[in-house]
């Protein structure tokens, strides 16, 4: 049984990031995502959907209606694309899935949340701690990030069943939305929490606070080029 949220201090160092196992099911519920932790490693299982840049012009910008079937099964968005095949009999197979960077959604987030109801997205990379306080916060919704490269092939394993797909024939394979039936999608990190804070913020403030550290441990070079110094203040290249 995990400890209840109230009484785990928030991840100040990556010395208290604990990095817990968790299984969530969709549609993912308001209590479950307010007791992931930063770092929390997350599986999957229920239903997700695919959208990223076709889908988000259609629902955000041209003000096209988010299939409300989709709705009603789930509230997780996966920022990728899938390799989807067709099979003789119409129905089609995604056996792999590309992670996409999600910086690229940027301001549309906000209106996204409105319009989709999604309250987890899974993408590649995270945003910032502002970006996630203006937007992920007042949604109540939370950010995870995939695991490394080269993930797309054992992600495309926990993939059990292609459900639906919306918009194929006008966006392609890549960008159209597919419904998704996964077991134990992951593993992905919380990154970006219901507080908006970040992981990946948490490492670089402790990172950069022992630079200048690492830099005075650095021994000069016996060869080096033009622009290499082992000095950070002095660094041009």
């Amino acid at each position: 049984m995990r400890p209840d949220p109230g009484t785990v201090k928030p991840a100040e160092r990556l010395d208290d990031v604990r990095m817990d196992e968790v299984e969530l099911t969709t549609p993912v519920g308001s209590a479950d995502i307010g007791r992931l932790k930063l770092g929390d490693v997350v599986y999957i299982s229920g239903v997700l959907y695919t959208a990223r840049e076709g889908v988000y012009r259609k629902v955000v910008e041209q003000g096209v209606d988010f299939p409300a079937s989709v709705r009603a099964l789930t509230n997780v968005n996966f920022h990728c694309s899938p390799a989807a095949t067709g099979r003789p009999d119409g129905t089609y197979a995604v056996e792999a899935v590309t992670a996409t960077a999600s910086f690229r959604f940027g301001k549309s987030m906000s209106r996204w949340f409105e319009r989709s109801g999604a309250k987890v997205v899974v993408g590649k990379a995270g945003l910032t701690e502002l970006a996630y306080r203006e937007w992920f916060v007042p949604h109540g919704a939370v950010y995870l990030t995939t695991v490394g490269y080269g993930m797309g092939a054992a992600y495309g394993r926990c993939i059990t069943r292609v459900l639906d797909v919306h918009w194929l024939e006008a966006l392609g394979i890549a960008q159209a939305l597919w419904v998704l039936e996964v077991e134990r999608l992951g593993p992905f990190l919380v990154e970006g929490d219901r507080e908006g804070r970040s992981l990946f913020a948490l490492a670089n403030r402790e990172i950069n606070l022992r630079l200048e550290e690492v830099y005075r441990g650095l021994p000069p070079y016996a060869m080096g080029r033009f622009g290499e110094t082992t000095s950070r203040t002095d660094e041009i290249v």
